[in-house]
């Protein structure tokens, strides 16, 4: 069984890895931006990932990074992406299942504290608890 912490660190190396994938020209404090993480930690990120053999550096004269290099996934970091992958998708369905049945729950029991209110399935939860006056409560198109 994985900790918290580990699947924590394992869903920043899948979004570092796929941001990099996707544009190796982007700067520490760019993905830092993006993932919400801070520079520092994403340097921390970074360097585990390189150690790994998973990312290098590449010099890049062309690069909008101040330094002049790219961050470029190896073939070892592409397969172990696409296993992060794997595991990021199959964790995620899970808080997703997880997620609906706590929301399910809510809606019955809101139901029965306030039999008046009606259950319409086909809007959202914020949109049936809203009052019939509120803007939520007005279907959107």
């Amino acid at each position: 069984m994985t900790t918290r912490r580990s699947q924590l660190q394992e869903d920043t190396n899948y979004r570092v890895l796929r941001m990099l994938q996707d544009n190796p020209d982007l700067t520490q404090r760019e993905i830092a931006s993006q993932l919400g993480v801070s520079t520092s930690g994403l340097n921390y990120c970074l360097n585990a990932l390189i150690d790994k053999g998973w990312v290098k550096m590449q010099n890049f004269s062309q690069s909008k990074n101040k330094f002049g290099y790219i961050y470029v996934l190896t073939p070892s970091g592409i397969a172990q992406k696409a296993a992060l992958t794997g595991r990021f998708l199959h964790r995620k369905m899970h808080e997703f299942e997880a997620l609906k049945a706590e929301i399910e729950t809510l809606q019955t029991e809101v139901g029965e504290q306030h039999s008046g209110v009606a259950q319409i399935p086909s809007l959202s939860p914020v949109r049936q608890l809203a009052p019939p006056n509120h803007p939520f409560a007005t279907p959107c198109a």
